[in-house]
């Protein structure tokens, strides 16, 4: 069974280069999308706990299995530890024996911004040049060069209300080929901008953005708000705007429109599986307002497990770990194993 590290997921990155990555990613994550009836879903288990939530992400396809461990606390910086951290495996559904057990930290970061990256390559418009995001935390980075990777970005507008994390984020895009500009607040960061990312982690309903300062044509991903009672878009902003999301039962409870209330349903304009498979349209004019309500589904996990599977497995990166009786004589005689 291939067992990925740590050290083993940065290798890979390094071999294959993070736009080529990414661009491989986001092949993955088209392909599976489209095939969305072909597998068998659920929203995630979560367990809330004092200060965050634990939560277990499965999916099954027609040949593979996977599922994510994961967690979410706010209050971790605090403590020096991270807010989010996960592992994942990938299994056979022929026989049920996993292939792969793999850290997720990394993996999750990268597979969400993929995914936002692919959400607005059908929604922002054509041609777009610049970006502003809205929280320079753990996801900041990974966001800009996922978009990087199908848009040609010329400009990067940032802020965050910690100055640190603002410096984190200049140091480490500096050598991009975009320009790096920082703001001082919201409002300002976002006019003329085309691509508005908000990327917060704060507990509680926000209004990172309010309708009120958006300009006609403007995409925006919400990647922050993913758990009960934590959003960052002012609801209005939902009213006006062609809204797209991952999976409609666990975004009613997780996303953005959990603000919508009853009618949340019924003004959401698809789910992304619909626009990647052409069911839909995506973006139809230049002045529509469009936002993609992120919270992160099993699928994308599947997507990015399998590429770095099969990366790992062409570039021989990773280790071979005795985690399942997979040479037993006798498959019925289990407890030989403790005693032969």
């Amino acid at each position: 069974m291939l067992l990925l590290e740590i050290s083993h997921i940065k290798q890979l990155i390094q071999k294959v280069g993070i736009q080529s990555f990414y661009l491989q990613l986001i092949a993955n994550l088209k392909q599976d999308f489209a095939a969305w009836q072909a597998f068998q879903k659920s929203s995630r288990y979560a367990a809330y706990v004092d200060n965050g939530v634990i939560e277990l992400m499965p999916v099954c396809g027609i040949d593979q299995f996977s599922f994510k461990y994961v967690n979410g606390h706010p209050n971790n910086p605090a403590l020096n530890k991270m807010t989010v951290i996960a592992f994942g495996t990938l299994s056979d559904t022929v026989n049920g024996y996993p292939k792969m057990i793999s850290e997720m930290t990394l993996l999750t970061a990268l597979r969400t911004a993929g995914t936002a990256a692919l959400a607005s390559h059908y929604l922002a418009r054509q041609g777009s040049k610049k970006l502003a995001i809205i929280g320079c935390g753990a996801q900041s980075e990974f966001q800009v060069l996922a978009h990087h990777a199908l848009f040609d970005l010329s400009e990067v507008h940032y802020y965050d209300v910690d100055p640190q994390a603002m410096q984190r984020f200049a140091k480490n895009l500096g050598q991009q080929s975009f320009r790096l500009l920082p703001g001082t607040d919201a409002k300002s960061l976002i006019q003329g901008m085309d691509i508005i990312v908000t990327a917060t982690a704060r507990q509680g309903k926000h209004h990172v953005i309010e309708y009120s300062w958006l300009q006609a044509g403007q995409h925006i991903c919400g990647i922050g708000g993913d758990s009960p009672d934590k959003t960052e878009l002012d609801p209005e902003i939902l009213l006006h705007s062609k809204v797209v999301v991952e999976y409609l039962p666990q975004t009613l409870h997780e996303g953005e429109i959990q603000n919508l209330g009853a009618k949340a349903a019924d003004l959401i304009y698809a789910e992304l599986w619909e626009i990647v498979s052409g069911k839909k349209v995506g973006r139809e004019h230049a002045i529509d307002l469009t936002v993609y309500d992120s919270v992160g589904f099993a699928l994308e996990d599947y997507s990015i497990l399998r590429l770095v599977y099969s990366l790992a497995k062409q570039h021989g990166i990773g280790a071979q770990i005795d985690l399942i009786p997979d040479n037993i004589k006798d498959c019925k005689d289990l407890y030989g194993l403790l005693t032969h």
